[in-house]
């Protein structure tokens, strides 16, 4: 059987300062590892940096799923895709020797969706979630481990991909689990803002660090 570690093409950045914490980037449509790696140096230059590359294709793009239209999902594969990348997750813990409790994720648009989809599934895969512009057109089932976990959710208000519609939902479910969740617009689009970094770049900061007697056993 295949080290779930080898399922996913990754850049991990160990913390040179001891930062316990370490940010669980997911890319968006069309981008890689490398490049969005540079959004954790913009919002936590000292905690560690794990930077995953999506393994489906789309027109030569990468992608974390695969859709069969705009908004509309192979759900067969994204459960798939999202098992793999738990799988990866866990893996990458062990490996790295990572604080299970410092993992904060950010995604961006397809990668905010395969992080909302692990957390519909696994809570502890990221406590800290900030989910930019994600788009989930259908109902997550009930997850009352998410109760404690803090989520971020960042959207345009004018977004053609995104209907704010669906990002409201999106808070109102975190929040119907017991996450402690926030909400926030701009007026523009699918493009990321500079208040939308500006927001994420404080709710890192806001995460407390953990101590050694609070990791969950990775054995």
């Amino acid at each position: 059987m295949a080290d779930p570690l080898d399922t996913h093409v990754h850049l991990f950045k160990p913390s040179l300062k001891a930062d316990p914490r370490t940010l669980l980037l997911l890319h968006g449509t069309g981008d890689n590892e490398q490049s969005f790696s540079r959004l954790g140096a913009l919002m936590a230059p000292e905690a560690a940096v794990l930077s995953v590359r999506g393994n489906a294709r789309e027109n030569g793009m990468n992608r974390f799923f695969r859709r069969r239209a705009e908004g509309v999902y192979d759900m067969e594969d994204l459960a798939r895709r999202t098992a793999e990348l738990i799988a990866f997750i866990d893996a990458a813990v062990r490996h790295y020797g990572l604080h299970r409790t410092g993992l904060i994720g950010i995604g961006y648009s397809n990668g905010a969706n395969i992080l909302a989809s692990m957390l519909f599934r696994d809570a502890s895969v990221a406590p800290a979630a900030v989910l930019m512009h994600p788009l989930i057109p259908f109902a997550p089932p009930a997850n009352p481990r998410l109760a404690g976990n803090r989520v971020l959710i960042t959207a345009g208000e004018r977004d053609p991909v995104c209907p704010p519609a669906l990002s409201r939902s999106l808070h109102s479910y975190f929040e119907q689990q017991g996450a402690r969740s926030r909400l926030l617009f701009h007026p523009g689009g699918h493009e990321l803002a500079p208040e939308e970094i500006e927001s994420a770049s404080a709710f890192v900061a806001e995460a407390t660090p953990v101590t050694p007697r609070d990791v969950r056993a990775t054995t």
